[in-house]
């Protein structure tokens, strides 16, 4: 582990009218949260935040999350094939974050499109160390086909594995929203050595939905991330988008992306959160909570390895 302590930064924001106006403004959000990692005391949360910050050091690295394809609109609502166009500017992308990365001396978790070849896509977050440099990808493993959510049509699943990135901040299991609902995504992260879990993502609701709906599905998605928590004693931190966007092709109902941004400590505590609102997320990070933590709720030592062959089959009856 590089480092016992990080402060970490979580940027939840709505679509901004175009690709250019979102970039950046996301780049002015991040020079902003950086510009006081040099003093002893940094500034306050933004004031949308609802959350209490944290005093910080230079000394203290830093995380910048971004949510899921956070430079766009959420367009797997509906299947076009011109909406592959927008993957044409990943390089340009790779090239914004790797040099605003160096400029402000911080880890970024951004998320892409990303056209590795003609015809073959991935939903993938790039990680910048704070030199610029890409420190690692991850291409999102599992690959949601739901109303509203046609991510099969744009994204080929990922070949990358679940293997955590390694920077100056930590080793960091990143992994990209639907994967928020495998815990073996998360359970092997945490074998694999990962200090922390990374979860950009875009999540809401229909406007058919009702209050009851909302509540479930919202409570259901804090409750399973705490959860990676705490079975792998791995603080979790969760970057959702906000605001409504409506389907393109005027046959979908549109999405209310639900925003509660959150980081979780190691035993599922939460840490920090974000309401339904854009807001700026700041939280100081203890990372050797994970080894107290594992020292009273081993749950690493009493694995029944031997006993788990079935998981692998996609239905046991």
């Amino acid at each position: 582990m590089s480092a016992q302590k990080v402060k970490i930064t979580v940027i939840q924001h709505s679509y901004k009218g175009s690709f250019r106006a979102t970039q950046d403004f996301i780049a002015k959000e991040i020079r902003q949260a950086t510009k006081n990692d040099s003093a002893k005391n940094s500034a306050k949360n933004d004031t949308k935040s609802d959350t209490n910050s944290v005093s910080t050091s230079s000394k203290i690295p830093h995380i910048i999350a971004l949510q899921e394809l956070h430079s766009n609109l959420y367009f797997c609502q509906s299947e076009n094939v011109d909406t592959f166009d927008l993957a044409e500017s990943f390089d340009d992308e790779v090239a914004f974050f790797s040099s605003l990365a160096k400029e402000c001396g911080v880890v970024i978790i951004t998320s892409l499109f990303e056209k590795r070849a003609k015809g073959l896509y991935h939903n993938t977050a790039v990680v910048f160390e704070k030199d610029g440099q890409i420190a690692g990808k991850y291409r999102k493993m599992h690959i949601p086909d739901d109303p509203s959510f046609y991510e099969k049509f744009y994204f080929t699943q990922g070949d990358l594995g679940f293997e955590p990135i390694d920077t100056s901040a930590g080793r960091l299991g990143v992994l990209v929203c639907w994967d928020q609902w495998y815990p073996e995504a998360a359970r092997i992260m945490a074998l694999r050595g990962a200090d922390m879990l990374f979860y950009p993502t875009a999540i809401g609701f229909t406007p058919s939905n009702d209050s009851e709906e909302k509540s479930r599905q919202l409570d259901a998605w804090r409750t399973i991330q705490r959860a990676h928590s705490i079975a792998n004693a791995l603080p979790t931190i969760a970057i959702n988008r906000v605001g409504f966007e409506p389907d393109s092709s005027g046959v979908g109902e549109g999405i209310e992306f639900w925003g509660h941004s959150f980081i979780s400590g190691a035993q599922g505590e939460i840490l920090a959160h974000l309401g339904d609102k854009e807001g700026i997320l700041e939280c100081e990070v203890d990372l050797s909570r994970t080894q107290d933590v594992r020292r009273i709720w081993p749950f690493l030592r009493d694995r029944r390895i031997d006993a788990y062959k079935p998981i692998l089959k996609r239905f046991c009856r």
